[in-house]
């Protein structure tokens, strides 16, 4: 398992995802998951798709620049942090860092166990 690949796969599921039903992003959480959103914090998958799900637009556009990984202690999680922009109902673009920590469901299959979402302004 080519850790780099893997966390390509994942980014792209995960912002095409995002942008076309994020309801969908539940199953890519767990009870144990967290989110850190612009500094508010989510436990577990019904509170963290909640949240994805009543952000205040309707149309999102992911444009991802970057994606770093590096494995995650000793159980095979993974570390994903991602830069890019978004556009949201068709205004301009908006910088974002996005940080993922995967953990292993079994033989290729992860979940979000922490995910940080952050705007970049300035």
């Amino acid at each position: 398992m080519d850790p780099d690949s893997v966390a390509k796969a994942f980014v792209e599921h995960y912002y095409r995802t995002f942008d076309t039903n994020r309801a969908a992003l539940v199953g890519l959480y767990q009870e144990g998951s967290m989110l850190s959103f612009e500094g508010e914090k989510f436990h577990g998958a019904a509170a963290i798709a909640t949240k994805l799900t009543s952000l205040p637009f309707t149309k999102c556009a992911h444009t991802v620049v970057t994606v770093d990984c590096q494995p995650a202690g000793p159980t095979g999680g993974m570390l994903v942090f991602v830069s890019g922009s978004l556009q949201v109902d068709g205004e301009h673009h908006i910088k974002f860092s996005q940080m993922f920590h995967l953990m292993p469901l079994g033989p290729g299959n992860f979940y979000v166990h922490n995910d940080m979402f952050r705007l970049n302004y300035g």
